[in-house]
């Protein structure tokens, strides 16, 4: 049985079907994911078009039904995160938070904390946050989903929260010095590469501020959560791949997104 209701929503993603009308998956904060059917939004003058675009929030007015497709009827409050609409970097790192959620989540469970995550990091994409630090904040914070929480506080062995640390795959988590004799293989990663892991598994990103961090930090922080992907969660994601190609790209990305007198990493402590 249908319900009316007002709810808002992010849309996930948009297909094509028949002629005129459109699949849309949104997440929304009341009724967790749903697939919207919204007819005739391929046609230029329909109402609804702008409102189901990809990277649009909005309040929509719809039937919600427990079993099948919804039906959108109407949308108010639309905002549109436009900057990845005509960015295609941005628009990688912004498809890529999607997909993830989407991945992380089955549909129909409601989850208003993830929502909020969902709005805050396209939020900060959209504002001009540095958006490799802001997937890798969204990253570490949706692993739990996946049924993975790495021990980012201390030590795995000891609980010890004085660095300097490791991490290591075999343990789960963080090793001191005292313990890196446990593991061989650990990642050896920089005392800057684990004091931002830590960070970004406990930052709000409602009170994220201006966090700078080095090519070469970035790059070492990008291989330790991609291994912590690879052993722990397993998922393969188009979007995380295109993104991985445009590191190869060169100097295409060498634009506003790395200062010419690129400055020491803000946020860094001395662990």
């Amino acid at each position: 049985m249908a319900q009316v209701e007002e709810v808002e929503g992010i849309v996930l993603s948009v297909r094509n079907h028949r002629e005129n009308d459109q699949l849309v998956k949104l997440f929304t904060n009341r009724f967790g994911k749903r697939m919207f059917f919204v007819k005739g939004t391929r046609k230029q003058k329909n109402k609804l078009r702008t409102a189901v675009l990809p990277f649009t929030k909005a309040t929509y007015i719809a039937d919600i039904r427990d079993t099948g497709l919804c039906f959108i009827r109407d949308a108010k409050e639309v905002d549109q995160y436009k900057s990845m609409q005509t960015d295609i970097f941005l628009n990688a790192y912004a498809t890529y938070i999607l997909n993830l959620a989407d991945a992380a989540l089955d549909d129909g469970i409601v989850d208003s904390t993830l929502f909020h995550k969902i709005d805050r990091c396209l939020t900060e994409i959209d504002e001009e946050t540095d958006p490799e630090i802001v997937v890798n904040i969204f990253e570490i914070q949706i692993l739990p989903y996946f049924g993975v929480s790495p021990e980012l506080r201390g030590c795995r062995v000891c609980g010890n929260t004085e660095g300097p640390f490791d991490y290591s795959g075999s343990y789960g988590g963080l090793l001191c010095q005292n313990h890196w004799h446990l593991d061989r293989h650990r990642y050896h990663a920089s005392r800057r590469a684990i004091h931002f892991i830590r960070l970004f598994s406990v930052v709000s990103l409602d009170q994220l501020g201006a966090i700078t961090v080095k090519e070469e930090t970035k790059r070492e922080i990008r291989t330790l959560i991609d291994l912590i992907y690879e052993e722990s969660v397993g998922i393969k994601l188009k979007s995380k791949k295109f993104i991985d190609q445009m590191y190869t790209w060169g100097n295409l990305l060498i634009d506003k997104r790395v200062p010419p007198n690129e400055t020491p990493d803000k946020n860094e402590s001395n662990d």
